[in-house]
């Protein structure tokens, strides 16, 4: 692990693999950390040279008073980009980070080689607003314990949740320590998400992945997506739910391997 100051922030990131490899930066979702990514990590090291990192408000990464901006947080991501020496990447964001992903892709193409959206979105409804404004006053009001559980419930499906306890455990741990303003600014960021209409001047090698049973952002959001960007693929991940990367590890490596491996 390793801290550095980008874009009037601390930044804990993790750089782990060959330096001459071609590079993937990974970005996590609402109320994790970088640690979200360890499955993965044993496939991509081999062949790439891997940037994690906690996004704003998140894990050992500051968390200024918010609210914060989609823009805010892929600038963050473009700072630290060019402060460990990354002139290009492969960028992969599940959920919260893959809408970082969509935001870095159409404000800096040139920094991205292919960019992969894992079960995310391309706008928030208007109608989901009162959601959003829900669950930040219950963590201002109750504390991030009070997210724990019904936040499992929508990211695992029932018979994961029952057969792995240390991974889930793991995961709670990521939502009880997520700071109450950095999860408030960044959900206020997620509210606001309003790329959809703006994808298809993108010209990256795209991969779309969700989980068959994402019940917050499900196949009809990823299929948004994907139509919408000129040549992008789309993979829909059997018996797995919204951190498809951590129910399904076997099925999402071998997805992203096949395509960033192609790029």
């Amino acid at each position: 692990m390793a801290n550095i100051t980008v874009n009037g922030i601390g930044v804990r990131y993790e750089l782990d693999g060959p330096p001459d490899a071609p590079a993937v930066t990974l970005s996590h979702s609402l109320a994790t950390d970088l640690g979200m990514w360890q499955p993965q990590m044993a496939a991509l090291l081999p062949r790439f040279r891997v940037l994690r990192y906690d996004t704003r408000g998140h894990g050992g990464t500051d968390a200024p008073t918010g609210p914060y901006s989609l823009d805010a947080l892929a600038e963050d991501a473009h700072a630290l980009l060019a402060a460990v020496g990354i002139e290009r990447t492969h960028f992969v964001g599940l959920s919260m980070g893959g809408m970082i992903a969509q935001t870095l892709a159409l404000a800096h193409p040139e920094l991205l080689s292919s960019v992969v959206l894992s079960d995310t979105a391309g706008a928030t409804s208007r109608e989901a607003w009162p959601l959003w404004d829900e669950r930040v006053e219950t963590a201002r009001t109750a504390g991030m314990e009070a997210h724990v559980e019904p936040t499992l419930a929508r990211w695992f499906t029932p018979g994961f949740i029952g057969a792995h306890p240390p991974m889930l455990d793991a995961v709670r741990d990521m939502i009880r320590a997520t700071p109450v303003e950095g999860y408030a600014g960044c959900a206020e960021a997620i509210k606001h998400l309003d790329l959809l209409e703006r994808l298809p001047v993108l010209r990256l090698p795209t991969l779309v992945l969700v989980g068959a049973e994402d019940p917050g952002t499900p196949p009809e959001a990823a299929r948004s997506i994907q139509e919408r960007i000129p040549g992008a693929e789309l993979v829909v991940i059997e018996s797995a739910s919204h951190l498809s990367n951590i129910e399904q590890p076997e099925q999402f490596n071998q997805a992203l391997l096949k395509f960033l491996e192609k790029e």
